[in-house]
Protein backbone atom coordinates (compact mmCIF):
# COMPACT_ATOMS: atom_id res chain seq x y z
CA UNK A 1 0.00 0.00 0.00
CA UNK A 2 1.49 3.61 -0.30
CA UNK A 3 0.49 6.29 1.98
CA UNK A 4 0.06 9.82 1.17
CA UNK A 5 0.29 11.84 4.38
CA UNK A 6 -0.89 15.27 3.25
CA UNK A 7 -0.18 18.19 5.66
CA UNK A 8 -2.49 21.06 5.00
CA UNK A 9 -3.80 24.06 6.96
CA UNK A 10 -6.91 23.14 4.74
CA UNK A 11 -7.82 19.63 4.53
CA UNK A 12 -11.44 19.84 4.15
CA UNK A 13 -10.17 20.98 0.15
CA UNK A 14 -9.16 17.37 -0.25
CA UNK A 15 -12.49 15.54 1.19
CA UNK A 16 -14.67 15.80 -2.28
CA UNK A 17 -11.95 15.19 -4.84
CA UNK A 18 -10.08 12.33 -3.25
CA UNK A 19 -14.02 10.52 -2.80
CA UNK A 20 -14.55 9.91 -6.43
CA UNK A 21 -13.58 8.29 -9.21
CA UNK A 22 -10.12 6.06 -9.49
CA UNK A 23 -9.04 7.41 -6.42
CA UNK A 24 -11.77 6.53 -4.23
CA UNK A 25 -11.70 2.50 -5.59
CA UNK A 26 -8.05 2.58 -4.89
CA UNK A 27 -8.57 3.84 -1.41
CA UNK A 28 -11.40 1.15 -1.32
CA UNK A 29 -9.23 -1.89 -2.58
CA UNK A 30 -6.59 -0.73 0.04
CA UNK A 31 -3.85 0.21 -2.79
CA UNK A 32 -3.26 3.95 -1.30
CA UNK A 33 -4.34 5.52 1.62
CA UNK A 34 -4.58 9.10 1.96
CA UNK A 35 -3.88 10.82 5.22
CA UNK A 36 -5.38 14.50 6.29
CA UNK A 37 -3.06 16.01 8.46
CA UNK A 38 -4.04 19.45 9.81
CA UNK A 39 -1.00 21.53 10.49
CA UNK A 40 -2.84 23.70 13.19
CA UNK A 41 -3.58 20.23 15.36
CA UNK A 42 0.72 20.66 15.79
CA UNK A 43 0.35 24.32 16.84
CA UNK A 44 -0.50 24.11 20.66
CA UNK A 45 -0.79 27.93 21.68
CA UNK A 46 -4.50 29.10 21.99
CA UNK A 47 -5.17 30.50 19.11
CA UNK A 48 -3.48 27.30 17.19
CA UNK A 49 -1.45 29.93 14.89
CA UNK A 50 0.69 28.19 12.34
CA UNK A 51 2.27 31.27 10.44
CA UNK A 52 4.15 34.28 11.49
CA UNK A 53 5.48 37.44 9.55
CA UNK A 54 8.43 37.09 7.47
CA UNK A 55 11.49 37.93 9.11
CA UNK A 56 13.29 41.13 7.00
CA UNK A 57 10.09 42.27 6.39
CA UNK A 58 7.62 42.19 3.48
CA UNK A 59 4.19 41.39 2.87
CA UNK A 60 1.82 38.23 3.92
CA UNK A 61 2.42 35.60 6.50
CA UNK A 62 4.99 32.52 6.50
CA UNK A 63 4.06 29.05 7.38
CA UNK A 64 6.21 28.07 10.89
CA UNK A 65 8.73 25.67 11.04
CA UNK A 66 7.63 24.66 14.23
CA UNK A 67 4.60 22.85 13.21
CA UNK A 68 5.16 21.32 10.38
CA UNK A 69 8.50 19.39 11.75
CA UNK A 70 6.20 18.21 14.71
CA UNK A 71 3.76 16.80 12.01
CA UNK A 72 6.41 15.19 9.96
CA UNK A 73 7.76 13.48 13.79
CA UNK A 74 4.55 12.28 14.36
CA UNK A 75 4.11 10.82 10.71
CA UNK A 76 7.53 8.73 10.74
CA UNK A 77 6.86 8.36 14.73
CA UNK A 78 10.47 9.11 15.87
CA UNK A 79 11.16 11.90 18.90
CA UNK A 80 12.48 15.82 17.73
CA UNK A 81 15.70 14.91 18.87
CA UNK A 82 15.97 12.07 16.68
CA UNK A 83 15.39 13.46 13.30
CA UNK A 84 17.88 12.99 10.84
CA UNK A 85 18.69 16.63 9.60
CA UNK A 86 21.36 14.99 6.59
CA UNK A 87 19.24 13.71 4.12
CA UNK A 88 21.65 11.08 3.23
CA UNK A 89 21.26 9.75 6.41
CA UNK A 90 17.31 10.30 6.49
CA UNK A 91 17.55 8.07 3.18
CA UNK A 92 19.28 5.67 4.78
CA UNK A 93 16.87 5.62 7.75
CA UNK A 94 13.54 5.79 5.64
CA UNK A 95 14.06 4.40 2.11
CA UNK A 96 10.46 4.41 1.73
CA UNK A 97 9.68 7.67 2.56
CA UNK A 98 10.14 11.05 0.59
CA UNK A 99 9.32 14.36 1.74
CA UNK A 100 8.08 16.89 -0.81
CA UNK A 101 7.49 20.46 -0.12
CA UNK A 102 5.57 22.12 -3.25
CA UNK A 103 6.94 25.49 -4.51
CA UNK A 104 7.20 27.18 -7.74
CA UNK A 105 11.50 27.23 -6.97
CA UNK A 106 11.09 23.27 -7.22
CA UNK A 107 11.64 20.87 -9.74
CA UNK A 108 8.78 20.75 -12.71
CA UNK A 109 6.67 17.59 -12.35
CA UNK A 110 6.69 15.08 -15.42
CA UNK A 111 6.12 11.31 -15.76
CA UNK A 112 9.59 10.55 -15.15
CA UNK A 113 9.57 12.00 -11.22
CA UNK A 114 5.43 10.16 -11.35
CA UNK A 115 7.23 7.00 -11.55
CA UNK A 116 10.32 7.39 -9.56
CA UNK A 117 7.70 8.52 -6.88
CA UNK A 118 5.92 5.64 -7.18
CA UNK A 119 8.18 3.80 -6.04
CA UNK A 120 7.74 4.61 -2.32
CA UNK A 121 5.63 3.42 0.60
CA UNK A 122 4.71 6.73 2.18
CA UNK A 123 4.97 10.35 0.45
CA UNK A 124 4.66 13.10 2.69
CA UNK A 125 3.23 15.87 1.00
CA UNK A 126 3.85 19.88 2.90
CA UNK A 127 1.02 22.01 1.64
CA UNK A 128 2.59 25.90 1.64
CA UNK A 129 -0.08 28.61 2.00
CA UNK A 130 0.34 32.44 1.89
CA UNK A 131 4.02 34.21 1.39
CA UNK A 132 5.20 30.48 1.26
CA UNK A 133 7.05 27.80 3.98
CA UNK A 134 9.78 28.80 6.36
CA UNK A 135 12.85 28.09 3.90
CA UNK A 136 14.86 25.69 7.08
CA UNK A 137 11.80 23.26 6.05
CA UNK A 138 13.19 22.59 1.99
CA UNK A 139 16.70 22.78 3.47
CA UNK A 140 16.74 20.73 6.09
CA UNK A 141 13.64 18.78 6.49
CA UNK A 142 11.92 18.10 2.91
CA UNK A 143 13.77 15.71 0.25
CA UNK A 144 13.01 17.67 -2.34
CA UNK A 145 10.90 20.62 -3.71
CA UNK A 146 8.26 19.87 -6.74
CA UNK A 147 6.59 22.55 -8.91
CA UNK A 148 3.37 21.26 -11.18
CA UNK A 149 4.55 24.24 -13.47
CA UNK A 150 5.50 27.78 -14.83
CA UNK A 151 2.70 29.54 -12.50
CA UNK A 152 1.80 30.40 -9.44
CA UNK A 153 -1.24 29.10 -7.00
CA UNK A 154 -1.98 30.14 -3.59
CA UNK A 155 -1.02 26.95 -2.33
CA UNK A 156 0.03 23.58 -2.37
CA UNK A 157 -3.40 21.93 -2.24
CA UNK A 158 -3.83 21.48 -5.75
CA UNK A 159 -0.39 20.55 -6.58
CA UNK A 160 -0.63 17.84 -4.17
CA UNK A 161 -3.97 16.58 -6.37
CA UNK A 162 -1.83 16.11 -9.27
CA UNK A 163 0.76 14.42 -7.87
CA UNK A 164 -1.67 12.06 -5.49
CA UNK A 165 -3.38 11.38 -9.15
CA UNK A 166 -0.61 10.88 -11.47
CA UNK A 167 1.24 8.62 -8.80
CA UNK A 168 -1.49 6.88 -8.18
CA UNK A 169 -2.41 5.51 -11.58
CA UNK A 170 1.34 4.23 -11.92
CA UNK A 171 0.25 1.67 -8.91
CA UNK A 172 -0.61 -1.64 -9.94
CA UNK A 173 -4.48 -2.50 -9.90
CA UNK A 174 -5.77 1.27 -9.71
CA UNK A 175 -6.28 1.50 -13.66
CA UNK A 176 -8.47 -0.95 -14.87
CA UNK A 177 -6.52 -2.11 -17.52
CA UNK A 178 -2.30 -1.73 -17.36
CA UNK A 179 -2.50 -0.28 -21.47
CA UNK A 180 -4.90 2.83 -20.25
CA UNK A 181 -1.48 4.37 -18.70
CA UNK A 182 -0.88 7.25 -21.40
CA UNK A 183 2.86 6.11 -21.27
CA UNK A 184 2.22 2.95 -22.32
CA UNK A 185 -0.37 3.08 -25.37
CA UNK A 186 1.01 6.77 -26.33
CA UNK A 187 -1.74 10.07 -26.62
CA UNK A 188 -3.72 10.41 -29.79
CA UNK A 189 -6.62 11.55 -31.06
CA UNK A 190 -9.50 9.67 -30.34
CA UNK A 191 -13.02 9.82 -30.99
CA UNK A 192 -16.72 8.28 -30.46
CA UNK A 193 -20.26 8.51 -31.30
CA UNK A 194 -21.63 10.58 -33.66
CA UNK A 195 -20.21 9.96 -36.49
CA UNK A 196 -21.05 13.19 -37.96
CA UNK A 197 -21.74 16.04 -35.56
CA UNK A 198 -23.38 19.73 -37.21
CA UNK A 199 -22.63 22.51 -35.60
CA UNK A 200 -24.46 25.24 -38.02
CA UNK A 201 -23.47 24.46 -42.08
CA UNK A 202 -20.07 22.82 -40.41
CA UNK A 203 -20.26 18.92 -40.50
CA UNK A 204 -17.74 17.74 -38.13
CA UNK A 205 -16.82 13.91 -38.51
CA UNK A 206 -14.36 11.21 -37.87
CA UNK A 207 -11.42 10.45 -39.49
CA UNK A 208 -12.63 7.48 -42.15
CA UNK A 209 -9.44 5.04 -40.91
CA UNK A 210 -10.63 4.91 -37.83
CA UNK A 211 -14.46 3.60 -39.40
CA UNK A 212 -12.79 1.32 -41.72
CA UNK A 213 -12.14 -1.83 -39.76
CA UNK A 214 -8.63 -1.98 -40.92
CA UNK A 215 -6.67 -2.34 -37.58
CA UNK A 216 -3.23 -2.67 -39.08
CA UNK A 217 -4.06 1.01 -40.85
CA UNK A 218 -5.64 1.72 -37.08
CA UNK A 219 -2.86 1.47 -35.71
CA UNK A 220 -0.15 2.76 -38.45
CA UNK A 221 -2.66 6.20 -38.05
CA UNK A 222 -2.61 5.86 -33.97
CA UNK A 223 1.53 5.96 -34.30
CA UNK A 224 1.67 8.70 -36.85
CA UNK A 225 0.05 10.77 -34.79
CA UNK A 226 0.74 9.61 -31.20
CA UNK A 227 2.77 11.79 -28.52
CA UNK A 228 5.23 9.85 -26.44
CA UNK A 229 4.57 10.92 -22.71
Amino acid sequence: MTNFYIITIFPEAFVSYLKTSILERAQRKRIIKINLINLRDFAFDKHKTVDDRPYGGGPGMVLKIEPIFKAICSILKISHKNFPISKKVRKSKFPKTRIIVFSPRGKKLDQKTVRRLSKYNNLVLICGRYEGIDERVSKYIADEEISIGDYILSGGELPAMVLIEAVSRQLPGVLGKKESLEEIKGSYPVYTRPEVFIVGDKKLTVPRILLSGDHKKIEEWRNYHQKNI
